[in-house]
């Protein structure tokens, strides 16, 4: 038995939860935030059965898609005054994080 957690962006929390619901595949659904970017992410926790891990994995890797967006990076305060950190940049967003561990004991009451 596994334990598979994926945070994903929350762009792709509904679609990749139909496709664990079309695949008869049990998750639990938490609302978390990203660090960098600060902005919404869902994380998936789902235990499963060791010989059914590369199903998960390949629905994620399918529904959770990297996309590029532009964000204003913070404004720096020093007393250089160089505020070239004003203007918008490009950067690579979504994807998944996926983590997998060996569950000990798995009871469901």
């Amino acid at each position: 038995m596994k334990l598979v957690t994926a945070i994903v962006q929350d762009k792709d929390t509904t679609k990749l939860s139909n496709a664990f619901v079309k695949a008869n595949i049990r998750a639990t659904r938490l609302a978390t935030s990203g660090g960098f970017l600060r902005s919404g992410n869902t994380t998936f926790m789902i235990a499963i059965e060791d010989e059914r891990v590369p199903d998960v994995m390949e629905i994620i890797k399918k529904v959770s898609q990297k996309r590029k967006q532009f964000m204003v990076p913070p404004i720096s305060l020093d007393a250089s005054g160089d505020h070239a950190g004003a203007y918008p940049i490009e950067i690579e967003v979504g994807g998944a994080t996926v983590f997998t561990q060996s569950i000990d004991s798995f009871e469901q009451f």
